[in-house]
């Protein structure tokens, strides 16, 4: 299970603290979901997950200021005890000062952003989606191709990392080598990352450890990308039979979703760099329901009905 600081919250996205909690470094957040407490400040308090941020908007906030002072920090103390990781009063509105009081009671630290609430909440539940999805990590190199996420897999010295660097040099651009971080953000979606110690560097042997970014210009380099297509290249096996019309899709599961795989075979002389290019614009297009070998199929198939046709007629040259 991991985690994200209330702390880490603060910093993305500059939240004000209010209650002086000194403990919001140690305090964690595991669920991407967040909550608006419309119904606890009422004082339902049935099914409310404790373990999610609380966020206060203008609605809360005219709720409460028509209470009376004594209602008001009953109903705020009810719903602060039950206890959860924090709490973000959007729109840079007010804090009540029995808000103040309970957060200090309890340590449940209370801050402020300027941001409006639906704002706040879609960037705040799309953050937590990232930093708490789950993950894994491949020894792989990850480029941007045509805005296409391609991960590269093979054994060492197959020569990933200089395919990445030939692809970096035409254009493309370098999200992580040797080490991917793989997130599932979504059932559909996984993202690669590089590890912050990592990022940027690329290894090539013979030469050693090249900082892409700083070779080529922050252009040439990504932070996150998705996964659209695995490739997996290995060294030319001459007793294996290699797909060469693409009618049969090859798929891979990474962390539960399915990617579309391609194998592809290293020997001398080949341009792999090209090779990675053309499978990024092919794979667009099938996603966008063009097919090349299947046209191409059903044109040769076209051809023999008619010839079969012709022939079914009789005549004779």
């Amino acid at each position: 299970m991991f985690s994200v600081t209330v702390k880490e919250i603060m910093e993305e996205f500059q939240l004000e603290e209010l209650t002086g909690c000194k403990d919001y470094e140690n305090i964690e957040i595991s669920s991407a979901d967040v909550n608006r407490p419309g119904l606890q400040l009422a004082g339902y308090m049935e099914y409310f997950g404790t373990d999610r941020m609380q966020i206060i908007g203008k609605g809360e906030t005219a709720y409460l200021m028509q209470l009376r002072e004594e209602d008001r920090y009953r109903r705020l103390d009810n719903f602060f005890k039950c206890g959860f990781p924090c709490m973000v009063v959007a729109r840079g509105l007010g804090i009540f000062p029995e808000m103040i009081e309970v957060g200090r009671k309890y340590n449940i630290p209370v801050l402020r952003t300027d941001d409006v609430t639906s704002r706040f909440m879609s960037g705040v539940i799309r953050y937590l989606s990232l930093q708490l999805a789950p993950r894994t990590s491949t020894h792989g190199v990850l480029v941007e191709v045509y805005g296409e996420g391609i991960l590269i897999l093979g054994e060492s010295g197959v020569g990933k990392s200089e395919i990445a660097l030939e692809l970096v040099k035409r254009g493309h651009r370098l999200v992580a080598d040797d080490n991917v971080e793989i997130r599932k953000v979504s059932d559909k979606t996984l993202v690669g990352t590089a590890p912050d110690i990592i990022r940027h560097f690329i290894e090539i042997r013979g030469i050693g450890i090249l900082d892409v970014k700083n070779l080529y210009g922050v252009g040439s380099v990504k932070m996150t990308e998705n996964i659209n297509l695995v490739m997996k290249f290995e060294h030319w096996n001459d007793k294996k039979v290699y797909d060469r019309l693409g009618l049969e899709e090859e798929f891979t599961e990474v962390l539960g979703i399915t990617v579309p795989c391609l194998t592809i075979p290293v020997s001398p002389g080949r341009n792999l760099a090209v090779i990675v290019e053309v499978a990024a614009m092919n794979n667009r297009q099938k996603k966008m329901g063009y097919n090349a070998a299947k046209v191409l199929s059903e044109r040769v198939l076209g051809n023999i009905n008619k010839s079969t046709e012709y022939k079914d007629t009789g005549f004779k040259d």
